[in-house]
């Protein structure tokens, strides 16, 4: 049987937070290291936080299903996996979480603990990029984890490390991610006026992309307990 829901949403609160940690704390190193080369920076920034993502599923997954993201909570209870009754413990565990992160990314490097970012991710580009970050982020959760659950948190780890570099946006694909994001002023932060446009874009790519695999395997509710990988542990 599955974890009781207080150690769920532990789970989802420690993975979400290490991973924001590793996608602020990375860039800010990778910036400071790179010595202006901002290709160097980002590919630092997105090895770090694809192999972090594989590392976090694997060790979550099994306590909670290692989603880290409101938008795979909210796929997974539009399949029957999640209850819609536990949801949004999920949510806040997630953006809690996510916060908690991004001020243990600033303080580890003695910024302020709090510093909104300013830089700017606006424009219909942006959007685009964080609907299709999305919609192929669950489109890979919904395929590896019908037939092949095990390999689900190597896919995932390998479609954001990819994602950082073809879309505009650099893949944020995450609510939790995004408010976290604009709470540091470095090289993965968003404009707090940003975050909306963004959650937007990707609550409809996750929707979209659930929907139509939906319409593609008609068993797929019955992959949803299996989502990111198979949680099941002691009450």
């Amino acid at each position: 049987m599955r974890a009781s829901l207080a150690r769920r949403i532990v789970a989802e609160f420690l993975g979400t937070g290490l991973l924001v940690a590793t996608v602020i704390g990375s860039g800010i190193m990778g910036e400071r290291l790179a010595g202006g080369n901002a290709a160097m920076a980002l590919l630092a920034n997105t090895i770090a936080t694809g192999a972090a993502l594989v590392a976090l599923i694997l060790a979550f997954g099994p306590i909670s299903g290692a989603h880290f993201n409101p938008v795979v909570t909210a796929a997974d209870a539009m399949e029957g996996g999640v209850l819609w009754g536990e949801a949004p413990a999920y949510v806040c565990g997630q953006v809690l979480g996510g916060a908690a992160g991004a001020v243990a990314a600033n303080l580890m490097f003695e910024l302020p603990i709090v510093s909104i970012s300013q830089r700017a991710r606006g424009g219909g580009g942006q959007l685009l990029s964080e609907f299709i970050a999305t919609f192929g982020l669950l489109s890979v959760i919904w395929g590896c984890s019908r037939l092949r659950s095990s390999a689900t948190a190597f896919a995932v780890g390998a479609y954001i490390t990819a994602a950082y570099w073809f879309t505009a946006s650099t893949s944020f694909a995450n609510p939790a991610v995004t408010i976290a994001r604009a709470l540091s002023d470095t090289l993965a932060g968003i404009r707090p006026r940003d975050v909306p446009g963004f959650i937007a874009a990707q609550v409809a790519g996750g929707a979209a992309a659930t929907l139509l695999f939906r319409w593609m395997v008609p068993a797929l509710s019955g992959a949803a307990k299996d989502v990111v990988v198979p949680h099941k542990g002691q009450s």
